[in-house]
């Protein structure tokens, strides 16, 4: 099939033997380490998004800061990251997936532990912007690395699971933010000292983790593809000879886009025009609620008249809700089905948030709080088993990055406009705000494909 903008050949709708043989497998060993080593780099990458609410909360009282300050301490990360979603697409189908991932969470941990050590806003926010750009291109480069290795029948699942990592680094960051930040007066700089462990984790990450397979293969290195596919079939007790009763011999493809320019216009090219106009439009919506919503709860819940500890106790139960929503995601994405499971999770979340903008007593924001976490870490999980199924290998990275990148220009607006929301009509027209965006994501999935169970590359 020829791509109708760029003119090259695109991913052939015949999947390669390298494909064939990776949907064959069953989960094995080898899958796990993929998956975990991703996950726990996903996991840090939460820690570090949500300690910032935390120490915004614990800084605000500490330097005296305007809501106009903190809102920018919280958005500044966000410009970082849309820059970091779009470039780091493209830097991961052009060197590949391991590398970039690896590079990213480099910088993003040195630039959050060198954060312990400012005495003032402005280096903070040149941080932090340091932090979001190797945050940003590391989120979308990761659910694509593990897509490429997931068989098909279980992919959405793993991808959810994968997602669900992000509950545990955001559950970390609630009990550091509960029990370090207010131990002491430099409480907030020990929070940043910890949130330099991917610096390190990094190494393991180049090191430890193979290049994906299927990358290999679309750059035309046949036989470093065939060895690590191989080492999966070995860890799955699969034999070479079973392995080549599936196809004759290699295939011979043609990458559809082999420059930055033919990728970004193949995302437009007639297949995909729909899907990623409405990728891009669920992406800002779902970004824009998010968010909003959790990187502000800690400080709505002080000015609710909540002190500190208390407040930081309520975000760590309400920030609990989300394993069990990823739980329930990651079943109903293969049985469902992908836009049905992403739209329903929405849908909850539309109600939650217009729950917890009226709740009062703690017996409500705790419940109305954990419904919002759970659902909307529900829909998280769904849509990042979707994007990378949207886009053929040779623009997959690309296209994730893209999506999130356009996701993170709404992120970068959510916390601004939080306080002037707040004054304007407190935290019921703010929540209600958050549900109108769930909203019309919600009516956006459907125009997303559903490829459950289907090969990654056919077309």
């Amino acid at each position: 099939m020829t791509d109708t903008v760029t003119g090259a050949q695109s991913d052939a709708p015949v999947e390669s033997s390298i494909s064939q043989r990776l949907d064959r497998l069953p989960f094995s060993r080898s899958h796990l380490r993929v998956l975990t080593g991703s996950g726990i780099g996903w996991a840090l990458d939460a820690m570090d998004v949500g300690l910032i609410s935390f120490i915004i909360a614990a800084l605000a009282a500490e330097w005296a800061l305007e809501p106009s300050e903190t809102a920018w301490i919280a958005s500044i990360g966000f410009v970082g990251m849309a820059v970091g979603a779009t470039v780091g697409g493209l830097l991961a189908d052009r060197f590949g997936r391991r590398q970039v991932f690896a590079v990213t969470l480099l910088i993003y941990g040195i630039a959050t532990g060198a954060s312990a050590l400012v005495g003032g806003i402005a280096l903070l926010l040149v941080l932090r912007f340091f932090v979001g750009l190797g945050l940003g291109a590391e989120l979308p480069v990761a659910s694509t690395y593990v897509s490429e290795f997931a068989p098909a029948r279980i992919r959405g699942r793993l991808i959810v699971i994968l997602e669900a990592f992000w509950a545990i680094g955001w559950t970390a960051a609630a009990l550091i933010g509960y029990f370090v930040i207010p131990a002491s007066e430099n409480g907030w700089r020990w929070a940043f000292a910890l949130g330099a462990v991917p610096a390190a984790y990094a190494l393991v990450v180049r090191w430890g983790l193979p290049e994906s397979a299927r990358w290999l293969e679309r750059r035309g290195r046949h036989e470093q593809a065939d060895a690590v596919v191989r080492a999966f079939e070995r860890s799955a007790s699969m034999t070479d000879a079973g392995s080549r009763r599936l196809s004759t011999g290699p295939i011979e493809t043609v990458p559809a886009a082999t420059t930055a320019r033919e990728r970004l216009a193949g995302l437009w090219a007639g297949e995909f025009r729909v899907r990623t106009a409405c990728l891009w439009l669920v992406w800002f919506c779902v970004n824009f609620s998010y968010y909003g919503a959790f990187i502000w709860i800690p400080s709505i819940l002080v000015a609710q008249g909540y002190d500190l500890v208390r407040s930081f106790g309520f975000t760590l139960i309400i920030t609990l809700a989300q394993l069990p929503g990823y739980a329930v995601a990651a079943w109903l994405i293969e049985v469902w089905g992908r836009r049905i499971t992403l739209s329903a999770f929405l849908t909850g979340s539309v109600l939650s948030a217009l729950l917890f903008g009226t709740a009062t007593g703690e017996g409500m924001v705790i419940a109305a709080g954990m419904a919002l976490s759970f659902f909307n870490l529900g829909a998280w999980g769904a849509l990042y088993a979707i994007t990378p199924e949207i886009y053929p290998t040779s623009l997959r990275a690309t296209g994730s990055g893209w999506a999130a990148g356009v996701g993170r220009i709404a992120s970068i607006v959510a916390p601004l406009v939080v306080p002037p929301l707040l004054v304007f009509g407190g935290a019921p027209l703010l929540f209600g705000v958050f549900g109108c965006f769930f909203a019309v994501a919600a009516l956006a999935a459907w125009g997303l494909g559903d490829r459950r169970g289907r090969a990654l590359d056919d077309r």
